[in-house]
């Protein structure tokens, strides 16, 4: 399982965001749409971000997306891969 004990809230945000958008991260990496690096670079885009009460909001009501918010900085890399068949 691919976690990050360091950073749990931004990992559980990032993968939240995917999640909206069909992404299984974890099973992104494990199919090789994703690295570990890639991945560990949107956990830290999402660490570092000013819009965790906006994006929390945004989680609480979403369970499907067909785009995430303009202020998300994984917007372009879970776009991306929510686009893989």
């Amino acid at each position: 399982m691919i976690g990050y004990a360091e950073a749990p809230r931004a990992w559980g945000l990032t993968r939240g965001m995917a999640r909206v958008m069909g992404v299984n991260l974890t099973d992104a990496v494990v199919e090789g749409w994703l690295t570990r690096t890639e991945l560990a670079g949107m956990v830290d885009h999402c660490l570092r971000c000013g819009h965790v009460p906006a994006c929390t909001d945004f989680l609480a009501h979403e369970v499907k997306a067909v785009s995430l918010p303009a202020f998300c900085d994984n917007k372009p890399g879970i776009e991306a891969l929510a686009s893989h068949p």
